[in-house]
């Protein structure tokens, strides 16, 4: 039997485990009935490398960026139920960028059911990662360039960033000529001078408008989507609306990536056709996550440490 120890936030650890995810809750309950030895420890990023060294035991982090052969790093994977369960890391920092997708290689019908699933519980239902305003939004421009903003002060966007959100907005405005443009602010960003500067650009800019719409509304009226890789870029897929990133993502398959102003520029006035969106949702969601609730979960898990090439 296996030997585990899960790094978790103290939350989960609070009130012998009230606070733990479901996800992690069926993990550690099933191992321990399968005869596995399961330890519960804080996560704690300065120790969590030395830890994993010094023993044999195999483990998981929460919210982890540990690359080590015992080691899987854990956290929802831009849409509940779904997780990251990596060897690199989670959402931006995953794997998944690496491999490669192809379409042809996607079980048709079975993509297609998927995503309307997704539409429906997110598109219809008008639900987000981040609470959303319920009222539609009925004077945003068609057609415009929505940008959305990540908070440069949460999180370890700034590690992943191409451009920053200044040169990624300037250059949007610059290129845009006479189509309007819509930025809608991270729901998280509280800091004033990020409102600051953004009543600045309305000044400056004619055919900017600064909103906090649902995000479905500005999905819906909007002809292309550019972000760092918030996990919009995901969202604008059930839109069906082409995606400009400005940073690294692990959904970039069907995405176009600006590494810097000049190709963002080139790219916020090229023409960009359909991509095969079902399929990529289908194949990362179903093929490289795990989903919380699953009566398979255990044994998912399970195949994903022997994929690591770990000896149970």
């Amino acid at each position: 039997m296996t030997e585990f120890t899960f790094h978790l936030p103290p939350s989960a650890l609070a009130g012998n485990g009230a606070g733990m995810k479901p996800f992690y809750k069926t993990l550690t309950c099933g191992l321990a009935d399968a005869g596995h030895s399961v330890d519960l420890v804080e996560h704690d990023r300065e120790t969590a490398l030395d830890l994993t060294e010094a023993g044999d035991r195999f483990h998981i982090f929460d919210h982890g960026q540990i690359r080590h052969p015992r080691a899987l790093n854990a956290g929802i994977a831009y849409v509940y139920p779904f997780w990251n369960l990596d060897p690199w890391g989670i959402r931006a920092f995953s794997s998944i960028a690496a491999k490669k997708f192809d379409p042809a290689l996607v079980p048709r019908k079975p993509a297609v059911e998927f995503f309307g699933r997704l539409q429906h519980r997110l598109v219809k239902k008008r639900a987000s990662r981040y609470p959303q305003p319920p009222e539609h939004a009925r004077d945003l421009p068609k057609d415009a360039i929505a940008i959305f903003l990540q908070s440069e002060f949460h999180r370890d966007v700034g590690e992943t960033c191409y451009l920053e959100r200044a040169e990624m907005v300037q250059a949007v405005l610059e290129a845009a000529g006479d189509q309007p443009v819509v930025i809608k602010p991270h729901p998280r960003d509280l800091e004033p001078q990020t409102y600051g500067w953004l009543e600045t650009l309305l000044v400056e800019w004619p055919n900017l408008t600064v909103t906090d719409a649902n995000i479905h509304d500005v999905l819906a009226s909007a002809a292309k989507v550019v972000t760092i890789n918030s996990a919009v870029g995901i969202e604008a897929q059930l839109h069906r609306v082409p995606v400009i990133l400005c940073g690294h993502a692990d959904f970039l398959h069907v995405c176009h990536t600006a590494k810097d102003t000049k190709s963002l520029t080139e790219l916020v006035g090229a023409d960009m056709g359909p991509q095969p969106v079902e399929a990529f949702l289908y194949w990362y969601f179903k093929e490289n996550c795990l989903a919380a609730g699953d009566p398979d979960l255990l044994q998912a898990f399970l195949d994903r440490v022997a994929q690591t090439g770990f000896a149970r």
